[in-house]
C-alpha cells in the first residue's frame, strides 16, 4: 500500500514529503476515492434512524484521508509543480468534482440529511451543531439534489469542465511567467536599479549558465525593475509581457477558458435556480446580494475617485516637471511614485530593506503572535518538507501544550506560482474526544539572499508576511469540533479580516521597535523613519482604493450578470474598467487572462472581499489603538470571538461579540484619508 493510503507514521502526524512519489498520486487518489465511496455508502445504507450523529457528523468526518491527499497534491500542484503533478492534475480534478457530485447529488444520502434538518427544532443542538446541520444541507439543496435526474446529468458535466479549465488558466500562466527572460547584457541599462536587485538579477543569470543580469516577471524580479530602473523603454517591455500573459492567441492563451467559465458557472446557477454565478455566490456570503456588493463597490468609488484624480494629476505633473513625460504610462506609475514619495516623504524602500531582514521579520511576527495570544514558534528540522527552502516550526501555548505545526515557504522557484498565500494541510477538529491541532503553511515569493545580502524584504513584503500570518493565526488558533467549519471554513468576505488587522502592526512602533533591526549594525529603527513609514501610509490611497475597486467591478461584470452574449474578453474588460480608468490602456494587454484569484481560485464574485474586510479590519484595529496594541483584554476577545470560532456562528454575530457594535465604514475612510 502507498505510504498516502495510510495513517501517517510521522512526527505529529505530519505529512512524508520525501517519500512521495509524483507518479503514484493517481492510483493514490484511485485508492483515497474508494475508501470514501464506502464510507459515504455505509452513512447512505445505515438501517438505524438518520440522526445528527449518525449522518451529519459522520459525514462531515467522512473522507478525512481524501481530503488529507487533496491539500497536499494541490498545495504540491502550486507550489513545486512540474510535468507530472500538472498532468495528475488534469486526469484527478474530474474524478473529485464527480466524487462530490455523487455525493450532493444521492438520493438516498439528502433524504437522510434532510429528515435531520426537519426535524431540528426537537433535537437541540448547539449552535456550533445547528451551523453544521444547515451548512451540510445547503451542501446539497445548493449543489443539485432538487434537480430531476436529467438535470443532475447536466451538472455534472458542468463541474467536470470546469474543474479542469481552471486548472488550465493555471498552468498556462505559470508557463507565461517562467516563459519570459529579459537577458540585460549592458551595465547602463541598470541604472537606477538599487545594487541588491543588480547583485540577485546577476546571480539568477548565473543560475541559468547565462552572462549578464536577467530579470524575470516572478514579483523579487519585476516589482525592483518597475520601480527603480530608468530605462523608460525596457520598463514598458517587462510590463507589456506581464500585462499579456496568457493573451497572445496561441497554445497558452486564456481567453477561450475566460468565456467558458464564465459562462459554464452562469449555466450552472441557473440551473440551480439562480440568477446568475454571483447571486449563487453571495447567498453564503456577509455581503448576501450582488446589488449590496454593487452598491458598496459604486460608494466606495464615490469617495475614492476623486482623491485618485488628484493622485494622477499629480503624478503627471510630476513626471512632466522631471523627465518631460507628455502621457503617463502603466510603466510610469511604479516609477514616478516612488520618486514622488521619496520627494514628499524622504522615504524610499532601499532605506527600509536594511531594517527589514527576513529572518527578524519572522521572529517580529512570532513575537507578536506570543504577545497577544501567549503562542511560542520553536523551529524544528525533524518534519519532512517538499522542498530545503520550507521552514518548519512547532507552534505551543504557554504552557508548553500543542496548537499547531507551522510551514513557512518564502522563495520564488521554477515550480511555484507568483503570489502569496495560506494554506494548510491537516485541519482542526475534535474526535473521539481527542483534540486534534491543525498543519497551516504560508507560502510567499519574496527576495532571495544573495552572496553578499541577506533576505532584504520590501515594506510591502514585510505586510504581505503579516497579511499571511494573520490568515496562518486564524488557522492555527482554531478550536471547534467539525473540520469543515474549522479555521480559515468562514463566509469568504470574513476570511480576510484576521490578515487584514495583523499589517497595522507593521505601522506601529510599538510593534517595530521588536524587530526592525538593521541586519548589519543591530540597531533598531530610528523613529524618523517609523514617522515617515506613518506618513506615507496613506500615499496614493485613493489610486489604490481605486485599483482595488476596478478588480472588485471587473469580477462582477463576469459574475453578476449574464456572460452568454460576451465574445470579446478585451472588450468586455474595457467597459468594466470604464468608470475606474487612469491610464491609456495597453492594446495587447489584458487582466481577467491571468487574473487567478477569480478564475482559478476561490474569489469569484469575492474580490470585493478586499475592501469590505478593510472596513472591518480598521474599525477592530480602532479598538486596539484605543485599548493598546497588545492589550491582552482586547486581543483575548478577537482570539475567543474571531480567530477560534472558524464559520461555527454568523460571522457579523461573532464580530459583534468582539467589537460591541457592527464595524462603522468612517474607521476604514478615515485611516485611508479618505475623510477627515
Amino acid at each position: 500500500m502507498n505510504i498516502l493510503n495510510k495513517p501517517f507514521d510521522t512526527q505529529y502526524n505530519t505529512a512524508p514529503f520525501s517519500k512521495i512519489e509524483d507518479d503514484t498520486f493517481l492510483s493514490v487518489f484511485n485508492v483515497a476515492l474508494d475508501n470514501a465511496r464506502v464510507e459515504i455508502e455505509n452513512i447512505t445504507n445505515n438501517s438505524e434512524i438518520p440522526s445528527f450523529e449518525n449522518t451529519i457528523v459522520t459525514l462531515d468526518f467522512a473522507g478525512e484521508q481524501l481530503d488529507r491527499i487533496s491539500s497536499i497534491f494541490f498545495n504540491l500542484n502550486s507550489a513545486e509543480t512540474n510535468d507530472v503533478i500538472q498532468k495528475t492534475a488534469q486526469e484527478v480534478s474530474p474524478l473529485l468534482s464527480e466524487f462530490s457530485n455523487d455525493i450532493t447529488l444521492n438520493v438516498k444520502l439528502f433524504k437522510r440529511v434532510k429528515a435531520v434538518y426537519d426535524s431540528k427544532s426537537t433535537l437541540n443542538l448547539n449552535v456550533e451543531q445547528e451551523m453544521l446541520l444547515d451548512k451540510k444541507y445547503k451542501g446539497f439543496s445548493r449543489n443539485g439534489a432538487n434537480l430531476p435526474e436529467n438535470k443532475k446529468q447536466e451538472l455534472r458535466d458542468i463541474d467536470k469542465k470546469l474543474s479542469q479549465l481552471k486548472l488550465k488558466f493555471g498552468e498556462n500562466i505559470l508557463a507565461e511567467t517562467n516563459n519570459f527572460e529579459m537577458l540585460i547584457s549592458d551595465e547602463k541599462d541598470l541604472s537606477g536599479l538599487p545594487d541588491g536587485a543588480i547583485e540577485a538579477s546577476k546571480q539568477l543569470a548565473e543560475s541559468r549558465k547565462m552572462k549578464g543580469w536577467l530579470i524575470t516577471l516572478d514579483y523579487p524580479s519585476y516589482i525592483p525593475f518597475m520601480t527603480y530602473a530608468n530605462n523608460r523603454e525596457l520598463r514598458k517591455k517587462l510590463a507589456i509581457a506581464a500585462g499579456e500573459k496568457a493573451f497572445k492567441n496561441d497554445a497558452l492563451d486564456n481567453q477561450n477558458n475566460v468565456l467558458e467559465i464564465a459562462k459554464l458557472r452562469f449555466k450552472r446557477a441557473n440551473l440551480l435556480g439562480y440568477k446568475t454565478h454571483a447571486h449563487f455566490v453571495l447567498e453564503e456570503r456577509m455581503a448576501k446580494t450582488p446589488e449590496k456588493v454593487q452598491n458598496f463597490l459604486n460608494d466606495l468609488l464615490e469617495k475614492a475617485k476623486p482623491a485618485a484624480q488628484r493622485e494622477f494629476s499629480e503624478l503627471e505633473s510630476f513626471a512632466k516637471s522631471i523627465d518631460d513625460i507628455e502621457q503617463l504610462q502603466k510603466w510610469d506609475s511604479s516609477y514616478y511614485a516612488e520618486k514622488l514619495k521619496q520627494k514628499l516623504f524622504n522615504l524610499d524602500d532601499e532605506k527600509l530593506k536594511p531594517y527589514f531582514k527576513l529572518e527578524y521579520v519572522i521572529d517580529g511576527a512570532f513575537l507578536i503572535a506570543q504577545k497577544l495570544y501567549g503562542l511560542q514558534f520553536e523551529k524544528i528540522d525533524t518534519i519532512d518538507t517538499y522542498h530545503d527552502d520550507v521552514l518548519t516550526y512547532k507552534v505551543t501555548d504557554s504552557k508548553g501544550k500543542l496548537i499547531a505545526i507551522y510551514y513557512a515557504d518564502f522563495f520564488p522557484r521554477e515550480g511555484k506560482r507568483n503570489g502569496a498565500w495560506m494554506t494548510s494541510f491537516k485541519s482542526q477538529s475534535v474526535k473521539n474526544g481527542v483534540n486534534n491541532r491543525p498543519h497551516i503553511s504560508i507560502v510567499c515569493n519574496f527576495t532571495k539572499p544573495t552572496h553578499s545580502k541577506p533576505s532584504l524584504l520590501t515594506f510591502n513584503e514585510v505586510t504581505t508576511l503579516f497579511h499571511e500570518f494573520g490568515h496562518a493565526l486564524h488557522g492555527m488558533l482554531a478550536n471547534t469540533t467539525y473540520p469543515s467549519i474549522s479555521g480559515t471554513s468562514v463566509y469568504w468576505d470574513f476570511v480576510e479580516l484576521p490578515s487584514q488587522v495583523l499589517e497595522n502592526w507593521c505601522y506601529e512602533k510599538e510593534a517595530l521597535e521588536l524587530f526592525a533591526k538593521h541586519y548589519e549594525t543591530g540597531e533598531t529603527i530610528p523613529m524618523e523613519l517609523i514617522n515617515k513609514i506613518k506618513e506615507s501610509a496613506t500615499f496614493h490611497e485613493g489610486m489604490q482604493t481605486l485599483r482595488q475597486i476596478s478588480f472588485g467591478l471587473l469580477d462582477m461584470s463576469w459574475h453578476g450578470q449574464d456572460p452568454s452574449n460576451i465574445s470579446n474578453v478585451k472588450t468586455h474588460e474595457l467597459d468594466a474598467f470604464e468608470n475606474t480608468k487612469l491610464f491609456p490602456d495597453v492594446s495587447n494587454n489584458c487582466m481577467s487572462t491571468s487574473f487567478s484569484h477569480i478564475f482559478q481560485g476561490g474569489y469569484s464574485s469575492g474580490y470585493y472581499s478586499y475592501k469590505w474586510a478593510e472596513v472591518l479590519d480598521a474599525d477592530a484595529f480602532q479598538l486596539f489603538k484605543e485599548k493598546g496594541i497588545f492589550n491582552k483584554e482586547v486581543a483575548t476577545k478577537f482570539k475567543e470571538h474571531v480567530l477560534s470560532k472558524g464559520g461555527t456562528e454568523n460571522p457579523m454575530t461573532l464580530y459583534k461579540r468582539f467589537r460591541g457594535q457592527e464595524p462603522k465604514p468612517e474607521a476604514l475612510l478615515k485611516r485611508a484619508g479618505l475623510i477627515s
